[in-house]
C-alpha cells in the first residue's frame, strides 16, 4: 500500500484538511462536466448503478453533492433524496438542477461536511452515495468509517474514489517517471489545481471496508481507456466507440483496476437475531 506524503499543503483548504470548492464552481463543472469525459462518467453511472445496488425507491442521502447530478438520479427514480454538500455556492447549483425537475419526494438539501453528518443527518440510511468525495478529504480513512456509521444494518454504501494506481499510470504514460518514482501523486490543494488531494488506491478501500465491518458486494471501473487516449476530447462517433468500449469492459478483471475512479457498492450486514 503506498504511503501518503506529509507535510503541511497550500490553502485553501478546511481545518480538517479538506478541499472545498466555494469560487471554483464554474471551473469545475467546465473541467469535469464540459468535456466529454464527464459525459461518458455519468453515462457508465447510469448503466452501472442499478446492476450494483439494490433500489427499491429507498431514501437516499447523498454526501458530498456537488452540482447535484447524482441526487437528481435518483430523485428521477422515486427516492426520497437529501443532499449534503459543504460548499454553499455547489449546493446552490444542485438546488437549480434539482428546481427543473418535478420530482417527489421534495428533495432536501443540507449545507455540511461529512463530519457532521452524524449529528445533523444520522439516519441510519438504507443507502448513501459518496462519489468522488473521499479523495478531496485530509482523512479519507476516517471519512469511510463515518459513513459506514451512518448506514442502517444491510444499507448499501455506493462509494466513488479517485484511483491513486491509476493516477500513477496515467503520470507514467505522460512521462512524468520522476513524479511516479517519487509517488509524488497527490494534488496540493492550490486553488486552481484540481488533482485530488488524497487519491485512493483499491488497496486502501479493501482494508478500510474490512476495518468498518463492511463487505464489498460490486466493484467496477469508471473510464478504464479514456483517460489514457492520446486524443483527449474525442469527436462524437470516435467516443460512441469508446462508450461501447467502456461499458463492455469497465467490470473485466483484466480492466476495472485501470479506472480512473474505482466505484464500489459496500454493505454493512444485518443484524443477527436473537
Amino acid at each position: 500500500m503506498a504511503s501518503r506524503p506529509t507535510g503541511a499543503s497550500p490553502a485553501p483548504l478546511s481545518a480538517d484538511g479538506d478541499r472545498y470548492f466555494d469560487g471554483l464552481v464554474e471551473k469545475f463543472s467546465a473541467s469535469l462536466y464540459g468535456h466529454p469525459r464527464g459525459e461518458l462518467r455519468l453515462t457508465l453511472l447510469d448503466h452501472l448503478l442499478p446492476e450494483l445496488l439494490d433500489l427499491h425507491r429507498q431514501p437516499v442521502l447523498d454526501v458530498g453533492a456537488g452540482l447535484g447530478q447524482m441526487g437528481c438520479w435518483f430523485a428521477r427514480r422515486g427516492h426520497a433524496v437529501t443532499l449534503s454538500e459543504p460548499s454553499a455556492e455547489m449546493l446552490d447549483e444542485a438546488r437549480r438542477l434539482l428546481a427543473a425537475e418535478v420530482v417527489l419526494p421534495a428533495p432536501r438539501f443540507v449545507s455540511l461536511p461529512l463530519q457532521s453528518l452524524p449529528d445533523e443527518a444520522p439516519g441510519p440510511w438504507p443507502l448513501i452515495v459518496c462519489h468522488a468525495v473521499l479523495e478531496w478529504l485530509g482523512d479519507p480513512r476516517q471519512a469511510l468509517h463515518t459513513l459506514s456509521g451512518l448506514l442502517a444494518p444491510g444499507g448499501q454504501l455506493s462509494l466513488m474514489v479517485f484511483n491513486r494506481d491509476a493516477l500513477r499510470l496515467s503520470n507514467i504514460v505522460k512521462g512524468n517517471l520522476d513524479k511516479a518514482l517519487a509517488d509524488r501523486l497527490a494534488g496540493t490543494g492550490q486553488r486552481q489545481r484540481l488533482t485530488p488531494i488524497s487519491p485512493v488506491a483499491h488497496a486502501e478501500v479493501v482494508a478500510w471496508a474490512e476495518e468498518c465491518g463492511l463487505t464489498v458486494d460490486g466493484v467496477a471501473g469508471i473510464r478504464v481507456f479514456h483517460d489514457y487516449l492520446r486524443q483527449r476530447d474525442p469527436d462524437p462517433e470516435t467516443l460512441a466507440k469508446l462508450t461501447a468500449l467502456e461499458l463492455r469492459h469497465c467490470r473485466d478483471d483484466a480492466y476495472w483496476r485501470l479506472g480512473r475512479y474505482l466505484l464500489y457498492t459496500l454493505r454493512k450486514p444485518e443484524e443477527p437475531d436473537l
